[in-house]
């Protein structure tokens, strides 16, 4: 599933304005005729600044899985290459 992401300014009183993203959740698809087309699942809108500070968690917990299998792969190699 893809994101197409885009800025998105909430007007919240005369004078403050929040800065929001919208997030189109996409898949590919294949129209009648075969041809590939993006179809949106749904569409959400959250604060920038959550927006950000969910990324960072997807990210420092996807460093740590990368780290459990490059150790993983470390021993299944070691195991293959011993004598």
């Amino acid at each position: 599933m893809a994101k197409v992401i885009a800025e998105k300014i909430v007007q919240l009183a005369e004078e403050a304005v929040e800065k929001q993203v919208e997030i189109k959740h996409t898949r590919t698809m294949q129209d009648a005729s075969g041809n590939d087309v993006e179809v949106v699942d749904y569409v959400e809108n959250k604060n920038v600044d959550d927006a950000i500070s969910e990324a960072e968690s997807r990210k420092a917990n996807l460093e740590s899985q990368i780290a459990e299998i490059e150790a993983e792969l470390a021993d299944y190699i070691a195991i293959r290459d011993a004598e």
